[in-house]
C-alpha cells in the first residue's frame, strides 16, 4: 500500500513529513510526500518558515500521483490559501481517501495556517474530505463555536460534517480530566467516544501529525473507519506512554512504540 502526505518538514523530526513517514513505516505502508513548507524548529518552538510556492506544490503533486498507485492520502501543515486552492483542485475527483489534519498552531505558539486560510480549508478542502481530525481550538476555528461541554462537541462536529466530510474525530487531549477521550462521528453511524488513561508529560510534539498519519495508513490498508480511528488511537497512546524524553521543550512522541510493543493498548470503546 502506498500513502501520500502533504505537509510542512519540521527540521526536529517529530512533527510534520517526518512524523508521517515514520509512522507509515511503522505501519507496514510505503510513505510518499509532497513538502508545503520549511521548518526551522525543536522542541523549544519554531524559529523559522518558508512556504514552498504553489507552483513547486503542485508539480510534487503531479510526479507522486502519476507514478504512484497511492491508495489514501493525508494533509497536515498546509500554511495558505493558495497552497490549499490547489491541493484541493488536484485531488477533486480522484475518488482517494483523504484524511485532513487541519494543523494550525505548532505546539510552541507558533501559527502555521494564515489566517484567511480558514474559509479555504471549510469551503474547499474539507468537501472532499473523508476524514477531518481536529483537536479542541481547531475545532473551535472551523465550527465557530466555543466548545466546552459534551453538547458543545457535539454540535461542533455537526458543523464540521456539514461541510461535506463523512467523518470527524474530535480529539479530546485539551480537555480537562484524567482520561483522552475522542468523540468519533461519522456520516449517518451513531457517534461513539475512545478512551485511554491521561498521561502526565510534555513530550506531546507531533501527536496530531502523528495520529492522522496513523489513520491514513490503516484506511490505505483497507480497514473501516472505526478499525482505522481505533488503530490509530492505540499508535499515538502508546507513542505518548512510552517517550523517548529527547529534546529541551516538547519532546517528540515515540513512532517505535507501537511496533515494539506489538499494539498493545486498552482502548475503552463506548
Amino acid at each position: 500500500m502506498i500513502t501520500l502526505t502533504i505537509a510542512g518538514s519540521d527540521s526536529g523530526g517529530g512533527a510534520g513529513i517526518q512524523a508521517d513517514i515514520k509512522t507509515f513505516q511503522e505501519l507496514g505502508v510505503f510513505g510518499t510526500s509532497v513538502i508545503t513548507a520549511l521548518t526551522a524548529q525543536n522542541t523549544l518552538g519554531v524559529q523559522g518558515i518558508f512556504p514552498t510556492t504553489v507552483q513547486f506544490v503542485e508539480a510534487q503533486l503531479k510526479a507522486v500521483l502519476e507514478d504512484f498507485n497511492v491508495t489514501a492520502i493525508k494533509t497536515g501543515m498546509l500554511f495558505n490559501s493558495e497552497i490549499i486552492e490547489c491541493v484541493a483542485a488536484t485531488l477533486k475527483n480522484r475518488g482517494l481517501p483523504l484524511i485532513v489534519d487541519p494543523v494550525m498552531i505548532a505546539k510552541g505558539g507558533a501559527s502555521l495556517l494564515q489566517q484567511e486560510s480558514i474559509q479555504a480549508l471549510k469551503n474547499k478542502l474539507l468537501p472532499i474530505a473523508t476524514v477531518c481530525t481536529p483537536n479542541i481550538p481547531e475545532a473551535e476555528v472551523i465550527s465557530g463555536r466555543s466548545i466546552h461541554t459534551e453538547q458543545e462537541l457535539f454540535l461542533a462536529a455537526q458543523d464540521i460534517i456539514s461541510l461535506g466530510v463523512q467523518c470527524v474525530v474530535m480529539k479530546g487531549g485539551h480537555l480537562a480530566g484524567d482520561k483522552a477521550i475522542d468523540a468519533v462521528f461519522i456520516k449517518g453511524e451513531v457517534p461513539f467516544v475512545l478512551e485511554t488513561n491521561r498521561f502526565e508529560t510534555k513530550h506531546t510534539h507531533g501527536t496530531g501529525c502523528t495520529f492522522s498519519a496513523a489513520l491514513t495508513a490503516e484506511i490505505a490498508k483497507g480497514k473501516s473507519l472505526q478499525e482505522a480511528v481505533l488503530e490509530a488511537k492505540k499508535f499515538v497512546h502508546l507513542a505518548i506512554g512510552n517517550p523517548l524524553n529527547i529534546g529541551h521543550g516538547f519532546g517528540p512522541t515515540n513512532h517505535f512504540a507501537y511496533r515494539q510493543l506489538e499494539g498493545k493498548c486498552d482502548v475503552v470503546c463506548h
